[in-house]
């Protein structure tokens, strides 16, 4: 299969993955409405947990390694931790059209991230359309006006909790695998759920169509993430990684058509800074990465 073929391929798979996450968040919206948020994490961590055991032994892979209690993944555990719980509470607490707007400045945060912390190159451009998209956000949350929704703050701290968790996974040890990668962060969402349960009143016995719904959203949540290794793999990440964006597209129609929500002007506005910033940071870093003589250089 030729490069042209690889990146068709991959960027289909990433606008299916993103298909798929957005369809996790709202079936995770329709669980938090009878459940609570403490036992969705549970339910929801014990399936990722079982569904990344099953691949990852289906190719032979150790479901306990030793590189599983390093630093690097200590700190992507607890920032998984703090991705999810935020932004479950986001989406089951505010529109997911706006908790869908606000998740895509997490590339963002991740490139800002990168730069203090592994030292990438980061121009002055690129920092000024990072603080564009922070803007964006800004506009979405609209603090300070009757229309800001303190509990939308929940989502911003899911997106800088996946966006630790990124980074995190860079320095996670090579021998682990992606599957064993997300065995890991999902199991660490049961102890978890279980503390909020503890200080919040205690599980209850779930519906049936609350228990449908984590069920859903663990088995798209487990394909998606699947596609997105795949997708990631098989194209040129300065190619495939644009369609992330997609995710936004979906979760505001799902918003829409299943929520009856209603989009404002301040949440189209933000998501459009967002949208730009975030679309000009990889455009302007395929760029950069590339030497005086046109030659791409080896990308992480």
């Amino acid at each position: 299969m030729d490069k042209s073929q690889e990146n068709l391929r991959g960027s289909a798979l990433m606008v299916a993955a993103m298909a798929l996450f957005a369809l996790e968040d709202m079936f995770i919206k329709r669980a938090a409405q009878t459940l609570p948020v403490g036992e969705v994490l549970i339910l929801f961590g014990l399936g990722g947990m079982i569904g990344f055991s099953l691949l990852a032994a289906s190719r032979g892979q150790r479901l306990v390694h030793p590189a599983m209690v390093s630093r690097a993944l200590i700190i992507k555990a607890l920032m998984e931790v703090i991705g999810r719980l935020g932004y479950t509470l986001g989406i089951a607490l505010t529109p997911l059209s706006n908790a869908s707007a606000i998740l895509q400045a997490t590339p963002l945060v991740v490139v800002a991230g990168a730069a203090v912390i592994f030292g990438e190159k980061v121009g002055m451009r690129r920092w000024m359309a990072i603080g564009v998209g922070f803007l964006g956000v800004l506009v979405i949350l609209q603090p300070g006006a009757e229309g800001f929704v303190p509990a939308a703050l929940w989502t911003v701290l899911g997106m800088f909790g996946f966006a630790g968790r990124d980074l995190a996974t860079r320095a996670a040890p090579r021998v682990l695998s992606n599957f064993q990668l997300g065995l890991h962060g999902f199991t660490a969402l049961i102890p978890t759920g279980a503390i909020i349960l503890a200080s919040t009143g205690g599980a209850i016995v779930p519906p049936l169509p609350a228990l449908a719904s984590v069920g859903a959203a663990t088995v798209f949540g487990v394909c998606a993430y699947w596609w997105l290794t795949s997708a990631m793999r098989m194209g040129e990440v300065s190619v495939v990684t644009p369609f992330r964006y997609t995710r936004l597209l979906f979760g505001v129609a799902l918003g829409v058509i299943v929520f009856g929500e209603g989009l404002g002007p301040a949440t189209l506005m933000g998501a459009a800074l967002i949208l730009a910033s975030g679309l000009y940071t990889l455009v302007r870093g395929r760029r950069v990465s590339r030497p005086a003589d046109g030659s791409a250089r080896t990308s992480r």
